[in-house]
Order: structure tokens, then sequence, then C-alpha cells
């Protein structure tokens, strides 16, 4: 049946889905505003995807964290608080980035921001690898996103 199956029997996986797609939601926020006016108007490095690949990755991969959190969770229980702490502040460093880039139009703050939100995003991985391997690999991704996402970031500030 696989671990997918599971998450339908436990109302537990709920509470971790809710707030990762909330601050996803939030994110979008900021951020749909600026595509059509500031974001399109700046100089973007080689390897920029197409505006409509992001929703649908991040919407990937909020869903993985998500499921990451909560294997996590189910495994350590009250014991895997830390791990647990490092990804409720990874995804509020999430949200933030997405404040600076789009919302403030800063993206040497947001440069600056993201390399503190990849140190969390692995710590948090490697965190997760003490509790449940599947989690670790969950995050993986998200990891290799966010630092294709640091590189578009730097391109950008660099670029304008």
């Amino acid at each position: 049946m696989g671990p997918f199956f599971a998450l339908k029997s436990h109302h537990s996986f709920i509470p971790f889905f809710v707030l990762t797609l909330a601050i996803g939601y939030l994110g979008s926020l900021v951020t749909a505003p600026a595509i059509p006016t500031w974001y399109a108007a700046l100089i973007k490095p080689p390897l920029t995807p197409p505006d409509w690949v992001f929703a649908p990755v991040w919407t990937a991969l909020y869903v993985m964290m998500a499921v990451a959190a909560w294997l996590v969770w189910r495994a350590g229980r009250g014991e895997a608080r830390r791990q647990l702490t490092l990804y409720a502040i990874q995804l509020a460093l999430n949200l933030l980035w997405s404040v600076l880039f789009f919302g403030l139009k800063a993206p040497g703050a947001a440069a600056i921001e993201i390399v503190v939100l990849l140190a969390f995003i692995a710590a948090t991985a490697y965190g997760f690898g003490r509790w449940s391997r599947p989690a670790r690999l969950l995050m993986l991704p998200y990891l290799a996103w966010v630092g294709f996402a640091a590189y578009l970031t730097f391109g950008i500030w660099w670029l304008n």
C-alpha cells in the first residue's frame, strides 16, 4: 500500500499539511502581484524557468515537506521537538524570502536571507533523518530547489 495510503488514516497529518500550504499561500499573496510588473521587467540569469513552472513545483515541494514533518512527528512525538522547531523556522524563513524579494523588491536582502534559509533547510533535513530516512529524503528536493532559487536570486541581484 505504501506510505501515502497510510496518510488517509491519520488525521494528525492535516495540521502539517494545512500549516505548510498556508505558508506557501501567504507567500503567493506577496509574489503574485509582482510577477507581471516588477519581476517581468528584471534581467534574469540563464536557466531561469518560465513563470508557470514555479507554482506546480512549489506545490509539490510543500506537500513533500508536510509529509516529511508529519513522518518525524509520528516517529518522535514530543522527542522530535528540536527538529520540528527547525522545520517551523525554515517555513518562516521561506515566507520571509517572498516578502523580501517580491514584497519589498529587495533582491540583495533576499540573497542574504536565502543563504540562511538554505542552512536551516539543510539542518532540518539532517535532523529529520534521525527520526525518519524517508522524511530526510523528502526534504532533499526542497533543498535542491532552494539552492537553484539562490542561484536565481543572486543572479537577479547581480544583473539588476
